[in-house]
């Protein structure tokens, strides 16, 4: 089997993808992955066979320049019409929808697929895959997938909000007057559809299934097929330092706010100085990876901290008690896998619904990163430390992870899908009588 990974060049979303790719390549697959030329070290370093595909864009560069492009709202989170997801029906619009919609296709996922299709496409009529493998906003890949009829997947990074926004939105299209029914999503994948031979159809922006990472405790989940899949931790190259093998003689904490943010020139919410001070009063060993920009800020670490630009989360998290982190889903899943309590300040994109179904779960607590104080961070920290009840919580948590099947369990599911969809295009197509 034949299968095509891609993803528009953004890491983190990559490092979801990597895991899964290894294990169809360990079964005696072919892959290839797929992106921007740009990004081809990125996929060669994990040992993947990178296929540089269009032009380099960086959307990065644009929200540089206008950071609300995107129209996050000033409460963080989601950018619209993806933050539906957590609203009640009754306060869900069609205009909100249609007119978010519109205004992302534009703003975000022209910018991110409109320079990779037609090469992607090319390559995929000339390697012919058997499954196409996307992350969730690389509707690329589902394009080049519909091009050649391959079989095609999602794979989501983190909670569904783009599934569940898509779910209201035909809900509340299937209620509009003939007239009144635009659809900006069909208008623009449709296009393409119909350039390499296809029509329209839902799959092209939610696939003909959703590979799941996000365990159901946490998920915000649309009406469509999931195939679970546990999260591995990967986090890219990376040294365990000698520091790390032996036991710490006191509790150990670690503090990550991310990577990704301050990787693209974005600043931390959180008063790292203050949190810093506030931890240094606790009998504790405080272990904060800080991007090397956020460093040059401080003034002063307290005794019982060490920082570092990165460390390999995994291995950090092996070695502690708690995690305080920023809830990016690569984070959190790994704590959680460790059954750790978290303290999590979430902020961007779906880290407050993924903080809020941990918190459901009793595994951590949640603080408001523009509010919260060292002091808040600190007896906050003080609780999952005292009290049992997190610990036993974040086990729970750790073990329906655990209850998901790995990527190696993953790939006779994708062989047994891949080939119930060529057995339905084939017998589409077959003359009558046949």
């Amino acid at each position: 089997m034949r299968v095509l990974f891609t993803t528009y060049p953004e890491r983190t979303h990559f490092l979801s993808m990597a895991p899964l790719a290894w294990a169809l390549r360990t079964a005696g697959h072919e892959v290839r992955f797929a992106s921007q030329p740009k990004f081809a070290d990125v996929i060669t370093q994990a040992g993947l066979t990178a296929v540089p595909v269009g032009r380099d864009r960086d959307l990065w560069q644009i929200l540089s320049r206008d950071p609300d492009w995107l129209g996050r709202s000033d409460r963080g989170g989601m950018p619209l019409p993806y933050d539906v997801a957590e609203r009640q029906s009754d306060d869900i619009t069609w205009e909100y929808l249609s007119e978010g919609y519109a205004t992302q296709i534009d703003r975000w996922h022209k910018s991110s697929n409109v320079p990779m299709v037609t090469e992607l496409v090319e390559f995929a009529r000339y390697w012919k895959p058997d499954l196409v493998v996307w992350e969730p906003l690389t509707y690329a890949g589902a394009i080049a997938a519909r091009a050649v009829g391959a079989a095609h997947v999602r794979l989501l990074f983190g909670t569904d909000m783009y599934g569940v926004a898509r779910d209201h939105f035909l809900r509340l299209r299937a209620e509009r007057p003939e007239r009144g029914r635009t659809d900006p999503f069909a208008d623009w994948l449709g296009g393409y559809a119909r350039r390499y031979g296809g029509e329209f159809g839902e799959d092209l922006i939610t696939g003909q299934a959703t590979v799941d990472l996000v365990p159901e405790c946490l998920q915000h989940r649309a009406d469509l097929d999931y195939l679970p899949l546990r999260y591995v931790p990967y986090g890219g190259p990376a040294v365990v330092p000698a520091w790390l093998h032996g036991a710490p003689r006191k509790p150990r904490v670690a503090l990550t706010l991310g990577l990704s943010t301050t990787g693209h020139g974005g600043e931390y919410v959180v008063g790292v100085q203050d949190v810093l001070d506030a931890l240094g009063e606790l009998d504790i060993e405080l272990v904060a990876t800080i991007a090397e920009a956020e460093q040059r800020k401080l003034t002063r670490i307290p005794a019982n901290a060490k920082v570092a630009s990165f460390l390999p989360l995994d291995a950090l998290a092996a070695t502690c008690d708690a995690v305080i982190h920023h809830a990016g889903f690569g984070t959190l899943a790994t704590t959680a896998l460790r059954g750790l309590p978290q303290l999590i300040l979430p902020w961007d994109n779906d880290g407050p619904a993924l903080a809020s179904g941990v918190a459901r779960t009793g595994a951590g607590l949640v603080l408001n990163p523009r509010e919260a104080s060292g002091a808040d961070v600190r007896d906050g920290l003080r609780a999952l430390l005292s009290e049992p009840e997190f610990r036993r919580g974040a086990a729970v948590l750790r073990d329906r992870m655990l209850a998901m099947p790995a990527p190696n369990e993953l790939v006779g599911v994708l062989e047994r899908f891949t080939a119930e969809r060529r057995e339905r295009a084939t017998a589409a197509t077959a003359p009558l009588g046949a």
